[in-house]
């Protein structure tokens, strides 16, 4: 290991117990847990795979979002954009851009708009004063370091403002993640500590909270089988997630809250599974049990907590879909857009 890349180690390590110390002191303040909308990606194949996926080492640039491990100066010139109907009124749109930074290092900044539909807006009588349309926007920038030649490290940074109605929040939040990558076994191993930070401007007196979370990932595929198997544990700083179940939602029916060790075990992980017998194109399928139990208390369908996700890629362009349907009222479709400047201007 060369003197410069322990330097940059050294860096990451001071980076990342600043940033740790800082989240422990915000969350010990008293406040709720608010900017969930953080933990929504802006990728298509990650949606499809789940929706939480730090471990997918991929030449797409939109997966970074997850882990800026992920990042690199392979995807130099990228330019992506995304769009997603979420559930309701809510519509999801985003842009991101990559480049080299040096031999070992790349770059990237990226914009999404979190914007949730009209909403009546009234006074404490229930009196009608008009309507509002709710907001997020993240403004990011992310760096990664190739270490050695199988491990990668990256951070992002995040720019949060949000605007209901008359009021309005900044914050800061930071994600540190690390990647080990070995291609002869097309195996990949990822840790990810994501939000952390906290509100610069609150929107009144109460404190909102970033979700923060400590992550875990693994992907690989096995031998000429053409399906690459992943598994993210995630929301691990805290073991017990209990959900209430409802039941069919007759009047009759009592609500049972569901906290066994097997239904919490399975709420901190998400599967996923796609196919890589192409370069040119992919499938990919995953279940997310929390989604699922998280419907409970509505009309869930069949679907509920499964995700698919489908496109194609060339040298200069791809285009990826996913779908997924939490709940019989709610259809979610995300499309993804990517081009490589690179490969155009040839």
């Amino acid at each position: 290991m060369t003197l410069m890349n322990r330097h940059t180690i050294t860096k990451y390590i001071l980076t990342a117990v600043a940033a740790i110390g800082a989240c422990a002191s915000v969350v010990a303040q008293d406040g709720s847990s608010g900017y969930n909308w953080l933990n929504i990606t802006s990728s298509s194949k990650i949606y499809g795979l789940g929706g939480v996926n730090i471990s997918l080492v991929d030449d797409d640039m939109m997966s970074s979002d997850q882990n800026p491990a992920l990042l690199g100066s392979e995807m130099s010139g990228q330019i992506g954009i995304n769009y997603m109907r979420y559930l309701g009124g809510s519509n999801f749109a985003g842009a991101r851009y990559a480049h080299s930074a040096g031999e070992h290092g790349a770059w990237s900044a990226s914009i999404q708009y979190f914007g949730y539909g009209s909403m009546k807006e009234t006074l404490p009588d229930g009196t009608v004063v008009g309507d509002f349309s709710p907001k997020d926007v993240a403004f990011g920038g992310t760096y990664s370091h190739d270490f050695t030649e199988r491990l990668r490290g990256g951070i992002s940074l995040k720019m949060l403002y949000s605007g209901y109605a008359d009021y309005t929040a900044f914050a800061l939040s930071t994600d540190i993640g690390l990647n080990y990558y070995n291609p002869d076994r097309d195996q990949s191993f990822s840790v990810v500590l994501a939000n952390l930070g906290g509100q610069v401007k609150r929107f009144d007196e109460a404190y909102d909270r970033l979700p923060f979370d400590i992550r875990l990932g693994w992907s690989q595929s096995f031998g000429t089988f053409p399906v690459r198997f992943s598994v993210t544990a995630w929301n691990l700083t805290k073991w017990s997630l209990p959900f209430v179940d409802n039941g069919d939602g007759a009047s009759d029916s009592e609500p049972v809250v569901k906290d066994s060790f097997g239904s919490n075990l399975f709420r901190h992980l998400v599967f996923g599974a796609d196919l890589i017998s192409s370069s040119n194109f992919y499938l990919g399928l995953g279940y997310n049990y929390k989604t699922r139990t998280d419907m409970a208390t509505y009309s869930r369908s069949f679907l509920s907590g499964w995700s698919l996700a489908g496109g194609i890629r060339t040298r200069s362009f791809g285009v990826g879909l996913a779908f997924a349907q939490p709940h019989t009222g709610a259809t979610t479709f995300m499309v993804n857009l990517t081009l490589s400047l690179n490969e155009l201007i040839r």
